[in-house]
């Protein structure tokens, strides 16, 4: 594969986080063994290397705790690997954890422009796009009340409609299109089909298995932090569901 074709480009990653044991509870406890806490390394994902095109919908699946949300975030670079390297080449746009960015006093509005200009765009580029930001997420008539005041389906419906609209060449998502009635789902899909029409770069950690097939032409299975399986998206999910249901 000429590195040119590349997007994300995974060298043997390895992430691990340290995990605290006996942590004290009161002051007391915290003065007498201030210096007695037990800790260990303990390895989420092992060893990975990956190479991703330009132009690939990839689902990454697993069951919960493989490892592959923690895989996610070190694309968008929120974590950085514990050995090895993560490369990506063009602009990023993630949608990770609904409302992530968004300031709970800030409107709609406002957040909009807050959350776009963390993906680069300029007061002027986001002057252009509002209106399609808006149209897209159906919230005219709350755009201008406080984010707080919404709810799980509104967060999402506007998260997505400002990560679509940054013109970005890699869209990252992890299980956020299973927030929100259906009729807002299927429109997210439909956008995910045109995107991926494109030639956008989409990869997307879902259990969504059926809508994944539809999707996505490649499937990475991670298991027990390390890639089990990679291939075609109908090959790696027939497997899974046969090993784990």
């Amino acid at each position: 594969m000429a590195k040119q074709d590349i997007a994300i480009d995974v060298e043997n990653m390895t992430k691990a986080f340290k995990v605290f044991y006996d942590k004290p509870s009161t002051l007391k406890e915290r003065l007498v063994f201030w210096n007695k806490k037990k800790s260990e390394s303990r390895k989420v994902l092992d060893s990975i290397n990956l190479k991703i095109k330009k132009g690939e919908t990839v689902a990454l699946i697993g069951t919960n705790g493989s490892g592959k949300s923690t895989l996610l975030k070190l694309m968008t670079k929120i974590i950085y690997p514990t050995k090895g390297k993560i490369t990506t080449h063009g602009k990023l746009t993630s949608l990770l954890e609904l409302g992530a960015g968004f300031h709970p006093d800030f409107t709609g509005r406002e957040n909009i422009y807050f959350n776009a200009s963390i993906f680069g765009l300029t007061r002027k580029e986001i002057d252009r796009r509002i209106d399609d930001i808006i149209a897209f997420s159906e919230l005219e008539d709350f755009i201008d009340s406080p984010v707080r005041t919404y709810s799980s389906g509104m967060y999402m419906r506007l998260a997505f409609s400002v990560a679509i609209n940054v013109d970005a060449e890699i869209l990252l998502i992890d299980e956020i299109l299973a927030v929100g009635d259906q009729h807002f789902q299927d429109k997210c899909f439909a956008k995910l089909q045109e995107l991926k029409d494109s030639d956008k770069t989409i990869v997307i950690v879902s259990h969504a298995l059926e809508s994944i097939k539809q999707l996505c032409n490649r499937a990475i299975w991670i298991y027990d932090g390390k890639v089990n399986m990679d291939g075609n998206v109908d090959e790696v999910v027939e497997q899974y569901i046969k090993v784990c249901g």
